[in-house]
């Protein structure tokens, strides 16, 4: 129960939810990540060592950069799904929000 929470907790983060979306075209060094993203080179690594501490990241040396990637790619699933849902309900709550601005103009 422990590893999910850790791993449901490391994708509770803007920063680290981007820097995922960014791996879904493959290895990014951290050269490559700050200016994609925006935020300082410190930031973005102390957020890869979260991700890699909890699995969801792994990297390897190539001279004197790191490369980082997904470690497994079914974690699009989940967050593909978590979209779905997110869509779904943004669109049934606009659709209600319209139907109650429909109904209060026909009361006036």
């Amino acid at each position: 129960m422990y590893f999910k929470a850790n791993i449901l907790k490391a994708l509770a983060d803007p920063i680290r939810l981007d820097i995922i979306e960014l791996f879904r075209a493959g290895e990014w060094c951290v050269c490559d990540i700050v200016p994609q993203i925006k935020v300082a080179q410190p930031l973005v690594s102390r957020h890869l060592k979260i991700l890699k501490e909890r699995g969801i990241v792994k990297s390897r040396k190539m001279g004197n950069r790191t490369y980082y990637s997904i470690t497994d790619n079914r974690i699009y699933d989940i967050l593909d799904a978590l979209n779905e849902e997110l869509l779904v309900s943004f669109s049934d709550a606009i659709a209600q929000y319209s139907n109650i601005h429909r109904l209060r103009g026909n009361l006036v």
